[in-house]
């Protein structure tokens, strides 16, 4: 099954593009904007105030993060509605491409929406997430097919999350196979492996840089991740992270939902592109550092 292709995902805002590749500088898509557990964002989503929204938008792109997460929650009752606007303010302040993050299809319809209204039908988002589940995979396909997005694949089914690399392999090459038959092209999938906690499994980060690796080499699709999952429950979290990150980026992983205000992952992305030939004359990694001195 192996393949000679070399996957380029390229992501549109209004003027910006952001290509996706395992020959590109690694891409870090901000996790910011999600309130789970941040009380403050919250309430301002549910009343409406994007102002909290656009200040964690603005952050995370001048720390470097080259796409946005977009998750308002499920907890108001009017997802669709606060999707869209979000959608919307974030767009009105920076222009990147926008990872448009919710488990309730209808919000991810209305993203999509207001991202076109935004972006125009050239704009291209990232859908997070299609599982393998039948009714969500029939239901995210034409929709990515419809409005031209990305979309996360994510590695488990109706019957959960598989214990073995073998089957979240199967079930990525389930994903790309639904999605071809919608018309998305190969190079608008990304792969995760899904990303346990090794407090639980000890074996859990072999199982997902197993999975990534074997979709990098076989089928040729980007990758991403919940990197951060890994160390949950666990003292020491940045240390974890940062080390699992970095040997997840040697495994072919081309991006990852995570935190860019935390310096250490900025940090560890920047030298990890510099190791594997990536930082073309280690301009990104020397632009890091004279910024971190600048502090």
């Amino acid at each position: 099954m192996t393949t000679e292709h070399t996957p380029q995902t390229t992501l549109h805002a209004r003027d910006t593009a952001v290509v996706v590749g395992p020959d590109k500088p690694f891409v870090m898509i901000g996790e910011r904007i999600n309130p789970t557990n941040r009380a403050k964002l919250s309430e301002t989503m549910e009343s409406h105030d994007m102002s909290v929204v656009i200040r964690d938008a603005e952050a995370q792109v001048v720390a470097g993060a080259q796409v946005l997460d977009i998750n308002v929650g499920t907890a108001f009752g009017e997802e669709s509605e606060i999707m869209a606007l979000a959608v919307k303010a974030v767009l009105s302040v920076v222009d990147v491409p926008l990872c448009i993050d919710s488990s309730d299809p209808a919000a991810i319809a209305a993203g999509l929406v207001a991202y076109r209204e935004v972006c125009g039908k050239a704009g291209k988002p990232l859908i997070n997430s299609t599982t393998a589940e039948k009714e969500r995979l029939d239901f995210i396909a034409p929709l990515a097919a419809e409005y031209g997005a990305a979309v996360i694949g994510l590695t488990n089914d109706e019957e959960g999350i598989p214990e073995t690399p073998e089957r979240r392999f199967e079930l990525a090459v389930a994903i790309m196979d639904r999605m071809a038959e919608e018309g998305v092209p190969r190079d608008d999938l990304l792969i995760d492996g899904l990303t346990l906690t090794v407090g639980a499994d000890h074996n859990a980060a072999l199982c997902t840089m197993e999975v990534t690796e074997r979709v990098t080499r076989e089928l040729s699709l980007n990758t991403t991740s919940g990197a951060s999952n890994v160390s949950f429950g666990l003292p020491g979290r940045k240390d974890l992270n940062t080390a699992f990150l970095a040997m997840m980026m040697t495994k072919g992983l081309t991006s990852a939902i995570t935190n860019p205000l935390k310096p250490e992952i900025i940090a560890t992305v920047r030298a990890a592109d510099l190791f594997l030939g990536l930082d073309s004359h280690a301009l990104g990694w020397i632009q890091f550092f004279r910024g971190q001195q600048a502090k």
